[in-house]
């Protein structure tokens, strides 16, 4: 056999014999998969699962839960994902989602739950607390007490009016009253020693600066002495009684310190429920 043949021989086995063992080695290596090993792959995670619970299409922190052996399609509405959702922890019950004012029925227990946190946080929501600041400074000085901050319907003013029937000159930037409003209109602290009153408001549709919200998004209102501080340190807290949970803007819209407070209760309220069924 002629010298070239001979090497290009040798060198064919010698590639051949690489490649063999080659895949000797990468099918010693793959690894082998149990059934059970596949089971434990498939398996959805608690995580998963709880995403798979929808929410509201126009407010992701609401879970939508279907009421079962209903006559009628209905859904529980909750700040909780908890299954199944405790009734009287929800916001209310609806027959289409998202819902509509005509179509939820607000849960009075809820509403109490949720004026009882505020009246307990408000005075430490940040927001609230930018309210407060520009009641007492010079930058809310053109508000007046007929605007934010002294809306002329509000009691106060009303019972400002009474005590000076003849006086309603209407200089104190909206008040109606003597001259003195509050801070704002004065255009410096305090409104001759009187305070006045911020509202708790729902954040789906904000007023324009300078305005008041709607009385359907009005919470209620906390008190400010005439320096723009908390009176009691907390305001004490005024629910109202116009609010509504769902309007033509949307539904109940917190703020995010006032939702985390909510949230929290309502996790301490549903663990306390299925403790004592």
């Amino acid at each position: 056999m002629p010298l070239a043949d001979s090497f290009i021989l040798v060198l064919f086995v010698t590639v051949q014999s690489a490649a063999s063992t080659m895949a000797t080695l990468l099918t010693a290596t793959r690894p082998t998969l149990s059934f059970q090993s596949l089971r434990l792959i498939a398996r959805p995670s608690p995580f998963t699962l709880r995403r798979a619970l929808s929410t509201l299409p126009n407010n992701e922190h609401i879970y939508v839960h279907s009421v079962p052996n209903s006559s009628t399609q209905q859904y529980l509405l909750s700040y909780l994902p908890n299954e199944p959702a405790i009734a009287s922890l929800a916001i209310g019950t609806t027959t289409q989602v998202p819902p509509t004012a005509n179509s939820l029925q607000e849960n009075p227990e809820f509403l109490r739950i949720l004026h009882w946190v505020i009246k307990d946080n408000a005075a430490h929501d940040p927001d609230v607390q930018a309210q407060a600041a520009m009641y007492a400074s010079s930058a809310g000085s053109s508000l007046g007490s007929g605007g934010t901050f002294f809306p002329a319907n509000h009691p106060s003013q009303q019972r400002q009016r009474r005590k000076t029937k003849t006086k309603e000159y209407g200089g104190g930037g909206g008040t109606g009253g003597d001259g003195a409003g509050g801070a704002s209109a004065q255009g410096g602290m305090g409104g001759a020693g009187r305070g006045g009153y911020i509202h708790v408001s729902d954040q789906r549709y904000p007023p324009d600066f300078g305005r008041v919200a709607y009385p359907e998004d009005i919470f209620g209102s906390l008190e400010l002495d005439s320096e723009g501080n908390f009176v009691d340190g907390t305001g004490r807290y005024q629910a109202g009684n116009t609010y509504r949970v769902v309007t033509n803007e949307g539904i109940l819209g917190l703020s995010a310190y006032l939702r985390e407070r909510l949230v929290e209760k309502l996790k301490e309220l549903d663990a306390q429920a299925r403790q004592n069924p």
